[in-house]
């Protein structure tokens, strides 16, 4: 079940973007590990290449670029995009994906979606939580460097003019999940429905917080079994998996919006609370609001049916 995400940066140094795709990094805080001598340590496998780049390095075509057109001079400027196409872990083993086999589809899908922009196109054997998902990164200068030719999804001349900045809009992201699911329905791999979202979806922040929050408890419990003490908890919980949890446990028993908030308050100590028409639960440890939209898309047909009609929006945040 391939899948795509998609990261902006604003930073101007571009060397650091291929130093992160061929050198190794400490995944909770970014830096480069050094061997015994001091030196950057190379990873141990990956296949990277460039396109649009002409005689130059990644870097150096985007700094070019960046001095033709007059763009990207200023530091809350988006200098490069990187789009991730993480493939299924069973693909090796089931359907004979290879680095060699995952580096050309990832030059493919490049060419055919970001064509006229510097790029580097980079494959990796496995992701940092080590499933063992072949992975391509394909990261891009924001700059458009010729003209080229328009495509269904393209809505303004931005989108293929020469001199024009990369824009990764709705119908951009809906244009590329479209495209990696027929990319991996064409080599035999394995792939879900992108179109529609999951059921829980979290931001990058919160799944760092889980990392580093699991990797925290380990030490702890191992600690506590070296001891001879039981540990009382082994999976971590962040403050929004404690409240999607708590919301879930009531949420199917209600039998109204007033049954479930009163619940809520009941149980938990959460108060929902109205704000611009949005229902937000507010957690008796937390000053401000939990916004729904930071929960993620999960809908609830099953609470749709149980509430009134006047109430069978309010679910939806949740």
């Amino acid at each position: 079940m391939a899948t795509l995400k998609h990261i902006s940066s604003k930073n101007s140094n571009y060397t650091a973007i291929e130093a992160y795709l061929v050198y190794q990094h400490d995944e909770f805080t970014g830096k480069q590990l050094l061997d015994e001598h001091g030196k950057s340590k190379l990873r141990e496998s990956y296949l990277l290449d460039t396109l649009e780049c002409g005689d130059f390095s990644f870097a150096t075509a985007c700094l070019l670029a960046n001095r033709k057109y007059g763009k990207n001079t200023q530091h809350g400027d988006i200098k490069s995009h990187q789009y991730i196409i993480s493939f299924d872990p069973r693909d090796a083993a089931d359907n004979g994906l290879t680095m060699e086999k995952a580096q050309a589809l990832g030059l493919q899908f490049c060419k055919d979606n970001f064509p006229g922009h510097p790029a580097i196109v980079c494959t990796h054997p496995d992701g940092h939580n080590h499933s063992g998902n072949i992975h391509v990164h394909i990261v891009i200068g924001s700059i458009r460097t010729r003209e080229v030719g328009r495509k269904p999804y393209m809505q303004k001349p931005r989108d293929w003019h020469e001199g024009m900045k990369h824009s990764s809009t709705a119908q951009t992201m809906r244009h590329l999940r479209v495209e990696v699911m027929e990319l991996c329905e064409g080599a035999g791999l394995y792939q879900i429905d992108l179109l529609n979202g999951s059921k829980e979806r979290v931001s990058e922040a919160e799944y760092w917080a889980r990392r580093r929050g699991q990797l925290k408890l380990d030490r702890e419990n191992a600690a506590l079994t070296a001891t001879g003490q039981q540990p009382r908890q082994k999976k971590f919980e962040t403050v929004k998996d404690t409240l999607r949890r708590q919301i879930s446990s009531v949420l199917y028993r209600a039998t109204s919006f007033e049954d479930f908030s009163a619940k809520l308050m009941q149980q938990y100590s959460i108060a929902v609370k109205e704000s611009r028409g949005r229902h937000d639960p507010s957690p008796p440890e937390r000053n401000g609001l939990h916004k729904g939209h930071g929960r993620g898309n999960r809908r609830n047909g099953e609470l749709d049916q149980q509430l009134p009609a006047q109430d069978s929006g309010v679910q939806e945040r949740w």
